[in-house]
C-alpha cells in the first residue's frame, strides 16, 4: 500500500509536538494517546493494526497487536482520517522532553529500524512491526535494544527522542554507544552488545557493564538523555544509587 502524503510543522524546542495537515480523505496513525488537538472534520478510530494491509485477515491484525504487547505499546493504533473539507489539521505531542525527527523512509530504502517506544506517528500506509536482535547478548544485556520496532513504507514517519539529536553516517566504521541512546538506524547497520572495558570500568564507570556496537554504512541517530537516565536522574533510588557507588569506589581505591 502507498503511504499518503502528510505535510507537517514542527512546534516548540525543548517539548516538541508535530502538527499534521491532511487533505481530504488522508489519514495518519499514531500511538494510543498521543493527539493533543484536531480541528474540526477530522474523524479518529482506533483499531487493531496499523492499516498497511488492507486485505490482513482477523488473525493477523491479533498477530500483530499481540506483538506490540510484548513491546510495552499499547494494543491499539489510532487512526485520524480528515472527512471534511478543505485541509484540516491535528497535533501529537512527544510524551517526554526531547526532539521529534521526521524520517522519510523512501530515502531509507524504505525500511527503519527504531527503540520499541520511539515511533510516534506516520502517514498511513506505513506497516509498524517488531523485530527481535538476533544475537543474545542483546537480548540479557541491551536493555530495550533486543527488541526494536521496524518502521516500511515509502511515507513519512515521525519518532521521538529524549534530549538532543545526533545523526551521524556511518561509512563501513564501528560507532559504541550507551544502549539507551540508539533512537534508530538503518537496517543495513549490524548491531551487537559487547563488553564494556576491564572489571574495574565495567563495575564503577558509570556507562553500564555492556555498550551498543553499531557496525556497517548507513545512517543512526542517537539520543542525549533516554527516558530510563532522566527518571534515574531524578529519582530518589536513583540518586542513592549514585552515592552508594561512589563510596564504593572510594573505599576500593583507599
Amino acid at each position: 500500500m502507498q503511504s499518503h502524503e502528510v505535510d507537517y510543522k514542527i512546534i516548540g524546542h525543548d517539548i516538541q509536538l508535530v502538527e499534521i495537515e491532511l487533505d481530504p480523505k488522508e489519514t495518519v496513525i499514531a500511538e494510543a494517546g498521543a493527539m493533543m488537538y484536531m480541528e474540526e472534520g477530522i474523524a479518529f478510530e482506533t483499531k487493531m493494526g496499523d492499516g498497511s494491509n488492507p486485505q490482513e485477515g482477523f488473525l493477523g491484525k491479533i498477530f500483530q497487536a499481540g506483538a506490540r504487547v510484548i513491546t510495552g505499546e499499547s494494543l491499539f493504533l489510532t487512526h485520524f482520517t480528515n472527512n471534511g473539507f478543505g485541509k484540516k489539521h491535528v497535533a501529537f505531542a512527544a510524551p517526554y522532553p526531547g526532539t521529534i525527527i521526521p524520517i522519510e523512509l523512501k530515502n531509507y530504502r524504505n525500511r527503519l529500524i527504531v527503540q520499541k517506544d520511539a515511533f510516534l506517528c506516520a502517514a498511513l500506509g506505513t506497516k509498524v512491526t517488531i523485530t527481535l536482535n538476533k544475537r543474545i547478548g542483546a537480548g540479557f544485556f541491551g536493555g530495550e535494544g533486543f527488541i526494536l520496532q521496524k518502521l516500511e513504507g515509502d511515507g513519512r514517519a515521525f519518532v521521538h527522542a529524549g534530549g538532543t539529536v545526533v545523526e551521524r553516517q556511518l561509512n563501513n566504521e564501528t560507532l559504541m554507544v550507551d544502549t539507551g541512546c540508539i533512537v534508530g538506524f538503518e537496517d543495513s547497520i549490524d548491531y551487537s552488545i559487547e563488553q564494556a572495558g576491564g572489571l574495574k570500568s565495567m563495575v564503577f564507570g558509570g556507562e553500564g557493564i555492556f555498550l551498543a556496537t553499531l557496525r556497517g554504512t548507513g545512517k543512526i541517530w542517537l539520543q542525549s538523555m533516554p527516558i530510563s537516565k532522566m527518571i534515574q536522574a531524578v529519582s530518589p533510588r536513583g540518586k542513592n544509587v549514585r552515592k552508594e557507588s561512589s563510596g564504593l569506589l572510594n573505599s576500593f581505591l583507599q
